[in-house]
Protein backbone atom coordinates (compact mmCIF):
# COMPACT_ATOMS: atom_id res chain seq x y z
CA UNK A 1 0.00 0.00 0.00
CA UNK A 2 2.67 2.37 0.95
CA UNK A 3 3.86 1.68 -2.93
CA UNK A 4 0.93 3.75 -4.01
CA UNK A 5 0.81 6.66 -1.25
CA UNK A 6 4.46 7.65 -1.00
CA UNK A 7 4.48 11.55 -0.75
CA UNK A 8 1.60 14.48 -1.00
CA UNK A 9 3.40 15.68 -4.55
CA UNK A 10 4.66 12.86 -7.35
CA UNK A 11 7.54 10.57 -7.10
CA UNK A 12 8.57 10.79 -10.69
CA UNK A 13 9.96 6.95 -10.68
CA UNK A 14 11.51 7.39 -14.09
CA UNK A 15 13.77 10.50 -12.84
CA UNK A 16 13.81 9.92 -9.07
CA UNK A 17 12.27 13.95 -8.68
CA UNK A 18 9.94 14.78 -6.22
CA UNK A 19 7.85 17.58 -8.35
CA UNK A 20 6.73 20.34 -6.68
CA UNK A 21 2.76 20.99 -8.63
CA UNK A 22 1.26 24.54 -8.95
CA UNK A 23 -1.38 25.17 -6.94
CA UNK A 24 -4.03 26.69 -9.27
CA UNK A 25 -5.49 23.43 -9.72
CA UNK A 26 -9.17 22.58 -9.92
CA UNK A 27 -9.91 19.19 -8.46
CA UNK A 28 -7.18 16.85 -9.67
CA UNK A 29 -6.87 18.83 -13.21
CA UNK A 30 -4.26 21.69 -12.63
CA UNK A 31 -5.04 24.41 -14.74
CA UNK A 32 -3.80 27.39 -16.42
CA UNK A 33 -5.13 30.62 -15.94
CA UNK A 34 -5.45 33.43 -18.73
CA UNK A 35 -4.95 37.00 -18.45
CA UNK A 36 -7.32 39.08 -20.64
CA UNK A 37 -4.53 40.52 -22.73
CA UNK A 38 -3.49 37.15 -23.80
CA UNK A 39 -7.24 35.32 -23.55
CA UNK A 40 -8.39 36.42 -27.17
CA UNK A 41 -4.76 35.40 -28.73
CA UNK A 42 -4.88 31.74 -26.51
CA UNK A 43 -9.01 31.16 -27.66
CA UNK A 44 -7.93 31.85 -31.17
CA UNK A 45 -5.30 28.96 -30.79
CA UNK A 46 -7.69 26.86 -28.98
CA UNK A 47 -10.48 27.10 -32.31
CA UNK A 48 -7.53 26.19 -33.99
CA UNK A 49 -6.83 23.00 -32.04
CA UNK A 50 -10.34 22.31 -31.92
CA UNK A 51 -10.23 22.04 -35.66
CA UNK A 52 -7.40 19.93 -35.81
CA UNK A 53 -8.64 17.45 -33.29
CA UNK A 54 -11.45 17.52 -35.56
CA UNK A 55 -9.61 16.12 -38.24
CA UNK A 56 -7.77 13.85 -36.08
CA UNK A 57 -11.08 12.41 -34.66
CA UNK A 58 -11.80 11.42 -38.49
CA UNK A 59 -8.99 9.44 -38.81
CA UNK A 60 -9.62 7.60 -35.47
CA UNK A 61 -10.32 4.19 -36.97
CA UNK A 62 -7.46 3.82 -38.51
CA UNK A 63 -5.42 1.07 -37.53
CA UNK A 64 -2.98 0.28 -34.36
CA UNK A 65 -0.32 -0.64 -36.78
CA UNK A 66 -1.21 3.15 -38.68
CA UNK A 67 -1.25 4.97 -35.58
CA UNK A 68 2.23 3.48 -34.62
CA UNK A 69 3.58 4.55 -38.06
CA UNK A 70 2.56 8.37 -37.32
CA UNK A 71 4.24 8.08 -34.15
CA UNK A 72 7.42 7.84 -35.74
CA UNK A 73 6.77 9.36 -38.92
CA UNK A 74 9.08 12.67 -38.58
CA UNK A 75 12.07 12.81 -37.64
CA UNK A 76 13.22 15.93 -34.70
CA UNK A 77 13.66 18.27 -37.87
CA UNK A 78 10.06 17.22 -39.08
CA UNK A 79 10.95 15.55 -42.14
CA UNK A 80 8.61 12.86 -43.04
CA UNK A 81 9.85 9.56 -43.60
CA UNK A 82 9.51 6.85 -45.40
CA UNK A 83 6.97 4.43 -44.64
CA UNK A 84 8.60 1.42 -45.83
CA UNK A 85 11.27 2.95 -43.42
CA UNK A 86 9.28 3.21 -40.58
CA UNK A 87 7.45 -0.25 -40.55
CA UNK A 88 10.85 -1.32 -40.72
CA UNK A 89 12.23 0.70 -37.40
CA UNK A 90 8.71 -0.50 -35.78
CA UNK A 91 9.70 -4.19 -36.38
CA UNK A 92 13.10 -4.22 -35.59
CA UNK A 93 12.04 -2.76 -32.20
CA UNK A 94 9.38 -5.10 -31.57
CA UNK A 95 12.16 -8.11 -32.78
CA UNK A 96 14.70 -6.80 -30.38
CA UNK A 97 12.13 -5.92 -27.36
CA UNK A 98 10.54 -9.85 -27.82
CA UNK A 99 14.12 -11.16 -27.60
CA UNK A 100 14.54 -9.48 -24.43
CA UNK A 101 12.13 -10.20 -22.80
CA UNK A 102 12.31 -14.03 -23.89
CA UNK A 103 16.22 -13.85 -22.06
CA UNK A 104 15.03 -12.28 -19.25
CA UNK A 105 11.93 -15.11 -18.01
CA UNK A 106 14.81 -17.83 -19.70
CA UNK A 107 17.06 -16.84 -17.24
CA UNK A 108 14.58 -15.20 -14.25
CA UNK A 109 15.94 -12.03 -14.29
CA UNK A 110 12.60 -10.07 -15.52
CA UNK A 111 11.31 -9.35 -11.39
CA UNK A 112 13.39 -7.76 -9.05
CA UNK A 113 12.14 -10.82 -6.58
CA UNK A 114 11.90 -13.75 -9.07
CA UNK A 115 10.35 -17.07 -8.31
CA UNK A 116 11.07 -20.27 -9.32
CA UNK A 117 12.42 -20.15 -13.09
CA UNK A 118 9.66 -22.83 -14.02
CA UNK A 119 7.55 -20.58 -12.93
CA UNK A 120 8.45 -17.34 -14.47
CA UNK A 121 7.89 -19.02 -17.95
CA UNK A 122 3.75 -18.62 -16.97
CA UNK A 123 4.43 -15.02 -16.09
CA UNK A 124 1.57 -12.91 -17.94
CA UNK A 125 0.33 -9.20 -17.63
CA UNK A 126 -3.64 -8.93 -17.85
CA UNK A 127 -4.09 -11.93 -18.96
CA UNK A 128 -1.75 -12.48 -21.58
CA UNK A 129 1.25 -14.77 -21.85
CA UNK A 130 4.16 -12.40 -21.91
CA UNK A 131 7.05 -15.13 -23.08
CA UNK A 132 7.07 -14.27 -26.52
CA UNK A 133 7.62 -17.95 -27.62
CA UNK A 134 4.37 -19.29 -26.78
CA UNK A 135 3.51 -17.06 -29.89
CA UNK A 136 0.49 -16.38 -28.39
CA UNK A 137 -2.17 -13.09 -30.24
CA UNK A 138 -1.86 -10.61 -27.61
CA UNK A 139 1.76 -10.99 -26.68
CA UNK A 140 3.32 -8.16 -29.30
CA UNK A 141 0.33 -6.43 -28.91
CA UNK A 142 1.04 -6.01 -24.78
CA UNK A 143 5.15 -5.11 -26.09
CA UNK A 144 3.60 -2.65 -28.58
CA UNK A 145 2.12 -0.87 -25.92
CA UNK A 146 5.30 -0.51 -23.97
CA UNK A 147 7.40 0.55 -26.76
CA UNK A 148 4.97 2.92 -27.96
CA UNK A 149 5.15 4.67 -24.67
CA UNK A 150 8.75 5.02 -24.59
CA UNK A 151 8.92 6.12 -28.45
CA UNK A 152 10.29 2.58 -29.53
CA UNK A 153 13.30 2.60 -27.55
CA UNK A 154 13.65 -1.03 -26.35
CA UNK A 155 15.69 -0.43 -23.09
CA UNK A 156 13.27 2.05 -21.50
CA UNK A 157 10.11 0.00 -22.60
CA UNK A 158 12.11 -3.14 -21.20
CA UNK A 159 12.35 -0.86 -17.89
CA UNK A 160 9.26 0.22 -17.87
CA UNK A 161 8.53 -3.68 -18.10
CA UNK A 162 9.79 -4.47 -15.11
CA UNK A 163 8.43 -1.77 -12.85
CA UNK A 164 4.71 -2.36 -14.08
CA UNK A 165 5.50 -6.31 -13.04
CA UNK A 166 7.13 -5.49 -9.50
CA UNK A 167 4.90 -3.12 -8.81
CA UNK A 168 1.52 -5.05 -9.69
CA UNK A 169 3.52 -7.99 -7.84
CA UNK A 170 4.11 -5.74 -4.66
CA UNK A 171 0.47 -4.01 -4.56
CA UNK A 172 -1.42 -7.59 -5.08
CA UNK A 173 -2.74 -5.83 -8.25
CA UNK A 174 -3.65 -9.15 -9.90
CA UNK A 175 -5.64 -9.99 -6.61
CA UNK A 176 -7.60 -6.54 -6.40
CA UNK A 177 -10.63 -7.55 -7.88
CA UNK A 178 -10.93 -10.45 -6.35
CA UNK A 179 -10.00 -9.20 -2.62
CA UNK A 180 -11.14 -6.51 -2.37
CA UNK A 181 -14.97 -5.03 -2.36
CA UNK A 182 -14.79 -1.34 -2.57
CA UNK A 183 -18.09 -0.61 -5.10
CA UNK A 184 -20.89 -0.23 -2.16
CA UNK A 185 -18.12 2.48 -0.66
CA UNK A 186 -17.66 4.59 -3.76
CA UNK A 187 -19.14 3.67 -6.83
CA UNK A 188 -20.78 7.26 -6.60
CA UNK A 189 -17.92 8.68 -7.57
CA UNK A 190 -17.11 6.79 -10.98
CA UNK A 191 -19.09 4.67 -13.31
CA UNK A 192 -17.77 2.25 -15.86
CA UNK A 193 -20.97 1.78 -17.83
CA UNK A 194 -20.89 1.87 -21.77
CA UNK A 195 -18.61 1.87 -24.50
CA UNK A 196 -17.18 4.34 -27.51
CA UNK A 197 -18.22 4.14 -31.15
CA UNK A 198 -14.87 1.90 -31.56
CA UNK A 199 -15.97 -0.54 -28.65
CA UNK A 200 -13.34 1.14 -26.17
CA UNK A 201 -14.63 1.34 -22.58
CA UNK A 202 -15.81 5.10 -21.04
CA UNK A 203 -15.09 5.75 -17.12
CA UNK A 204 -17.25 8.47 -15.82
CA UNK A 205 -15.57 9.98 -12.69
CA UNK A 206 -17.57 12.36 -10.74
CA UNK A 207 -15.70 14.87 -8.88
CA UNK A 208 -18.72 17.38 -8.16
CA UNK A 209 -19.99 14.71 -5.93
CA UNK A 210 -17.29 15.55 -3.26
CA UNK A 211 -18.85 19.13 -2.76
CA UNK A 212 -20.68 17.70 -0.36
CA UNK A 213 -18.37 18.63 2.96
CA UNK A 214 -19.58 15.50 5.27
CA UNK A 215 -18.78 13.25 2.10
CA UNK A 216 -15.28 14.57 1.21
CA UNK A 217 -14.18 14.41 4.94
CA UNK A 218 -15.73 10.68 4.97
CA UNK A 219 -13.80 9.94 1.82
CA UNK A 220 -10.53 11.59 2.53
CA UNK A 221 -10.17 12.31 5.76
CA UNK A 222 -7.60 9.95 7.28
CA UNK A 223 -4.53 8.34 5.08
CA UNK A 224 -5.84 5.44 5.41
CA UNK A 225 -9.01 6.63 3.61
CA UNK A 226 -7.28 7.94 0.56
CA UNK A 227 -5.32 5.08 0.43
CA UNK A 228 -8.49 3.37 -0.08
CA UNK A 229 -9.87 5.68 -2.56
CA UNK A 230 -6.76 5.48 -4.69
CA UNK A 231 -7.04 1.81 -4.97
CA UNK A 232 -10.31 2.13 -5.98
CA UNK A 233 -9.30 4.33 -8.42
CA UNK A 234 -7.05 1.17 -9.74
CA UNK A 235 -9.78 -1.14 -9.08
CA UNK A 236 -12.17 0.42 -11.74
CA UNK A 237 -8.99 0.53 -14.05
CA UNK A 238 -8.69 -2.89 -13.81
CA UNK A 239 -12.61 -3.82 -14.23
CA UNK A 240 -11.92 -1.77 -17.46
CA UNK A 241 -8.79 -3.72 -18.56
CA UNK A 242 -10.97 -6.97 -18.11
CA UNK A 243 -13.31 -5.83 -20.72
CA UNK A 244 -10.44 -5.58 -23.60
CA UNK A 245 -9.25 -7.95 -25.94
CA UNK A 246 -5.85 -7.92 -26.60
CA UNK A 247 -6.08 -9.83 -30.23
CA UNK A 248 -5.78 -8.48 -33.64
CA UNK A 249 -8.80 -6.04 -34.23
CA UNK A 250 -9.65 -6.23 -31.10
CA UNK A 251 -10.83 -3.43 -28.48
CA UNK A 252 -7.14 -2.68 -26.11
CA UNK A 253 -7.58 1.04 -24.80
CA UNK A 254 -10.50 2.70 -22.38
CA UNK A 255 -12.00 6.38 -22.50
CA UNK A 256 -11.79 8.56 -18.97
CA UNK A 257 -14.28 11.28 -18.87
CA UNK A 258 -13.62 13.57 -15.40
CA UNK A 259 -16.51 15.62 -14.83
CA UNK A 260 -15.74 18.63 -12.48
CA UNK A 261 -19.56 20.28 -12.49
CA UNK A 262 -19.73 21.55 -9.24
CA UNK A 263 -16.50 21.01 -8.10
CA UNK A 264 -14.80 23.41 -6.27
CA UNK A 265 -10.72 24.12 -6.05
CA UNK A 266 -10.97 25.21 -2.75
CA UNK A 267 -9.98 22.72 -0.02
CA UNK A 268 -9.58 19.73 -2.34
CA UNK A 269 -5.81 18.97 -1.83
CA UNK A 270 -6.27 15.82 -0.73
CA UNK A 271 -8.83 14.69 -3.66
CA UNK A 272 -6.26 16.88 -6.10
CA UNK A 273 -2.55 14.91 -4.64
CA UNK A 274 -5.18 11.54 -5.12
CA UNK A 275 -5.89 12.37 -8.62
CA UNK A 276 -2.61 13.60 -9.86
CA UNK A 277 -0.90 9.65 -8.57
CA UNK A 278 -3.78 8.22 -10.06
CA UNK A 279 -2.77 9.74 -13.62
CA UNK A 280 0.82 8.78 -12.83
CA UNK A 281 0.49 5.25 -12.19
CA UNK A 282 -2.05 4.96 -15.18
CA UNK A 283 1.18 6.77 -17.01
CA UNK A 284 3.67 4.63 -15.41
CA UNK A 285 2.23 0.79 -15.35
CA UNK A 286 -0.86 0.93 -17.84
CA UNK A 287 0.70 2.38 -20.95
CA UNK A 288 -1.24 2.70 -23.88
CA UNK A 289 -4.27 1.97 -22.10
CA UNK A 290 -5.96 5.30 -21.88
CA UNK A 291 -7.15 6.64 -25.50
CA UNK A 292 -8.05 9.81 -24.51
CA UNK A 293 -9.15 12.01 -20.67
CA UNK A 294 -11.75 14.06 -21.21
CA UNK A 295 -12.21 16.53 -18.90
CA UNK A 296 -15.86 18.42 -18.92
CA UNK A 297 -17.26 21.49 -17.29
CA UNK A 298 -13.45 22.61 -17.74
CA UNK A 299 -14.12 26.70 -17.01
CA UNK A 300 -13.72 28.99 -20.03
CA UNK A 301 -11.19 31.11 -18.10
CA UNK A 302 -8.81 28.24 -18.77
CA UNK A 303 -6.87 27.61 -22.22
CA UNK A 304 -5.38 24.22 -20.90
CA UNK A 305 -4.67 21.80 -17.98
CA UNK A 306 -0.86 22.13 -16.56
CA UNK A 307 -1.10 18.66 -16.66
CA UNK A 308 -0.20 19.10 -20.06
CA UNK A 309 3.01 21.06 -19.37
CA UNK A 310 4.24 19.12 -15.64
CA UNK A 311 7.34 17.29 -15.67
CA UNK A 312 5.71 14.12 -14.52
CA UNK A 313 3.63 13.51 -17.53
CA UNK A 314 5.26 12.59 -20.76
CA UNK A 315 4.18 14.35 -24.06
CA UNK A 316 2.79 11.60 -25.36
CA UNK A 317 0.20 11.34 -22.11
CA UNK A 318 -0.32 15.43 -22.56
CA UNK A 319 -1.65 14.61 -25.99
CA UNK A 320 -4.44 12.79 -24.48
CA UNK A 321 -6.04 15.32 -22.63
CA UNK A 322 -9.07 16.99 -24.36
CA UNK A 323 -10.70 19.81 -21.90
CA UNK A 324 -13.99 20.57 -23.01
CA UNK A 325 -16.39 24.21 -21.98
CA UNK A 326 -19.42 23.44 -20.61
CA UNK A 327 -21.54 24.61 -24.01
CA UNK A 328 -19.27 21.79 -25.81
CA UNK A 329 -19.87 19.13 -23.81
CA UNK A 330 -22.30 16.92 -25.92
CA UNK A 331 -21.00 18.08 -29.51
CA UNK A 332 -17.76 16.63 -28.11
CA UNK A 333 -18.64 13.34 -26.92
CA UNK A 334 -20.79 12.82 -29.37
CA UNK A 335 -17.35 12.62 -31.64
CA UNK A 336 -16.27 9.43 -29.72
CA UNK A 337 -19.63 8.42 -27.65
CA UNK A 338 -22.69 7.47 -29.90
CA UNK A 339 -25.92 8.93 -28.50
CA UNK A 340 -27.26 5.06 -27.60
CA UNK A 341 -24.15 4.87 -24.94
CA UNK A 342 -23.89 8.16 -24.02
CA UNK A 343 -25.87 8.88 -20.57
CA UNK A 344 -28.64 11.35 -20.68
CA UNK A 345 -27.09 14.01 -18.48
CA UNK A 346 -24.38 14.81 -21.17
CA UNK A 347 -27.19 14.68 -23.88
CA UNK A 348 -27.09 11.38 -24.92
CA UNK A 349 -30.33 8.70 -24.57
CA UNK A 350 -28.91 6.38 -21.97
CA UNK A 351 -30.25 5.87 -18.80
CA UNK A 352 -29.40 3.20 -16.44
CA UNK A 353 -31.73 0.36 -15.30
CA UNK A 354 -33.79 1.52 -18.49
CA UNK A 355 -36.98 -0.49 -18.79
CA UNK A 356 -37.86 0.79 -22.27
CA UNK A 357 -34.64 0.97 -24.53
CA UNK A 358 -31.21 -1.09 -24.48
CA UNK A 359 -27.77 0.66 -26.07
CA UNK A 360 -28.59 -2.01 -29.08
CA UNK A 361 -31.68 0.10 -30.13
CA UNK A 362 -30.05 2.47 -32.25
CA UNK A 363 -31.35 5.87 -32.97
CA UNK A 364 -32.08 7.61 -36.30
CA UNK A 365 -30.39 11.35 -36.95
CA UNK A 366 -31.72 14.50 -38.34
CA UNK A 367 -30.26 18.05 -39.13
CA UNK A 368 -32.55 20.17 -38.66
CA UNK A 369 -31.75 23.46 -40.70
CA UNK A 370 -31.19 27.20 -39.43
CA UNK A 371 -35.00 28.81 -39.71
CA UNK A 372 -36.76 25.69 -40.64
CA UNK A 373 -39.61 23.41 -39.55
CA UNK A 374 -38.85 19.51 -39.40
CA UNK A 375 -41.30 16.90 -38.44
CA UNK A 376 -40.65 13.08 -37.40
CA UNK A 377 -43.55 10.69 -37.64
CA UNK A 378 -44.21 7.46 -36.09
CA UNK A 379 -47.42 5.67 -37.38
CA UNK A 380 -49.21 3.21 -35.69
CA UNK A 381 -51.49 0.74 -37.78
CA UNK A 382 -53.14 -1.69 -34.96
CA UNK A 383 -54.79 -0.06 -32.00
CA UNK A 384 -53.62 -1.29 -28.29
CA UNK A 385 -50.20 -0.35 -27.91
CA UNK A 386 -48.08 2.02 -26.17
CA UNK A 387 -45.39 4.07 -28.15
CA UNK A 388 -42.29 5.59 -26.44
CA UNK A 389 -40.05 7.38 -28.16
CA UNK A 390 -36.71 8.98 -26.62
CA UNK A 391 -35.39 12.34 -28.54
CA UNK A 392 -31.83 14.52 -27.53
CA UNK A 393 -31.29 18.12 -29.64
CA UNK A 394 -27.58 19.19 -29.60
CA UNK A 395 -27.66 22.44 -28.43
CA UNK A 396 -31.55 22.19 -27.66
CA UNK A 397 -33.24 26.11 -27.47
CA UNK A 398 -35.45 24.49 -30.04
CA UNK A 399 -39.83 24.97 -29.96
CA UNK A 400 -40.39 20.87 -29.72
CA UNK A 401 -43.96 19.43 -30.20
CA UNK A 402 -45.55 16.01 -29.85
CA UNK A 403 -48.89 15.42 -30.43
CA UNK A 404 -51.05 12.21 -31.60
CA UNK A 405 -52.77 12.46 -34.84
CA UNK A 406 -55.36 9.80 -35.74
CA UNK A 407 -56.33 8.79 -39.15
CA UNK A 408 -59.78 9.08 -38.81
CA UNK A 409 -60.72 12.95 -39.41
CA UNK A 410 -63.13 12.93 -37.22
CA UNK A 411 -61.27 12.30 -34.05
CA UNK A 412 -59.33 14.97 -32.48
CA UNK A 413 -55.95 15.49 -33.06
CA UNK A 414 -53.93 15.15 -29.09
CA UNK A 415 -51.68 17.75 -27.99
CA UNK A 416 -48.90 16.48 -25.14
CA UNK A 417 -46.58 18.35 -25.54
CA UNK A 418 -45.50 22.17 -26.66
CA UNK A 419 -42.88 24.00 -25.26
CA UNK A 420 -39.52 25.40 -26.00
CA UNK A 421 -36.42 22.88 -25.20
CA UNK A 422 -33.43 23.79 -23.49
CA UNK A 423 -31.30 21.14 -21.97
CA UNK A 424 -31.81 17.67 -21.37
CA UNK A 425 -33.00 14.20 -23.54
CA UNK A 426 -36.70 13.89 -23.71
CA UNK A 427 -38.72 10.38 -22.94
CA UNK A 428 -42.48 10.00 -23.42
CA UNK A 429 -44.79 7.51 -24.29
CA UNK A 430 -48.52 7.62 -25.53
CA UNK A 431 -51.47 4.87 -25.25
CA UNK A 432 -53.14 4.28 -28.48
CA UNK A 433 -56.52 3.09 -28.86
CA UNK A 434 -57.16 4.05 -32.49
CA UNK A 435 -54.52 4.23 -35.61
CA UNK A 436 -53.39 6.99 -36.24
CA UNK A 437 -49.33 8.66 -35.90
CA UNK A 438 -46.89 10.40 -33.08
CA UNK A 439 -45.84 13.28 -34.69
CA UNK A 440 -42.90 15.57 -33.23
CA UNK A 441 -42.60 18.83 -34.30
CA UNK A 442 -38.96 20.93 -34.33
CA UNK A 443 -38.92 24.28 -35.06
CA UNK A 444 -35.70 25.76 -35.07
CA UNK A 445 -35.14 29.69 -34.73
CA UNK A 446 -31.78 29.83 -34.53
CA UNK A 447 -29.02 30.79 -37.02
CA UNK A 448 -27.30 27.43 -36.95
CA UNK A 449 -28.53 24.00 -37.95
CA UNK A 450 -29.87 21.49 -35.00
CA UNK A 451 -28.70 17.78 -35.02
CA UNK A 452 -30.99 15.56 -33.87
CA UNK A 453 -31.24 11.81 -32.58
CA UNK A 454 -34.63 9.95 -32.01
CA UNK A 455 -35.92 6.16 -31.23
CA UNK A 456 -39.44 4.83 -30.87
CA UNK A 457 -40.44 1.49 -29.79
CA UNK A 458 -43.91 -0.22 -29.36
CA UNK A 459 -45.36 -2.48 -27.46
CA UNK A 460 -48.36 -4.04 -26.43
CA UNK A 461 -50.60 -2.78 -23.59
CA UNK A 462 -53.62 -3.82 -21.77
CA UNK A 463 -54.92 -0.56 -20.49
CA UNK A 464 -55.29 -0.74 -16.81
CA UNK A 465 -59.20 -0.28 -16.44
CA UNK A 466 -59.64 -3.07 -18.98
CA UNK A 467 -57.60 -5.25 -16.28
CA UNK A 468 -59.68 -3.65 -13.55
CA UNK A 469 -63.17 -4.34 -15.24
CA UNK A 470 -62.16 -7.63 -15.64
CA UNK A 471 -61.17 -8.46 -12.26
CA UNK A 472 -64.36 -7.21 -10.77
Amino acid sequence: MTALMETDGFFNEENGDNNNVNNNTLVGVPLVFIDSDNEKILMEKELCNEKQDTHHEDQDSSSAEQEQEQDIGSNDEGVIQDPALIKLKIKKSLLEFRGKVEDAILKNYLLKHPPKKEDLKDISLWGVPLLPSKAHEGTDIILLKFLKAKDYKVSEAFDMLQKTLNWRIENRIDHILDEEDLDAEFEHTSVLNSRDKEGRPVCYHFHGVFSDKSLYKNTFGTQQKREKFLRWRIQLMERAVRKLCFKEGGVDSVIQVFDLKHASPQGMKELESISKKALLLFQNYYPELVWKNIVLHAPFWTYTSQVLFSRFMSQRSKKKFILVRPQRITKTLLKFIDPEQLPVEYGGLRREKDPDFSPADKAEELYIRANTISTVEFPVTEPGVTVTWDVTVLGWDVLFKEEFIPNDEGSYTILLQNQNRVGESIRNSFYINEPGKIVLTIENGNYKRRRMFYRSKSRITVPMFILLSNSS
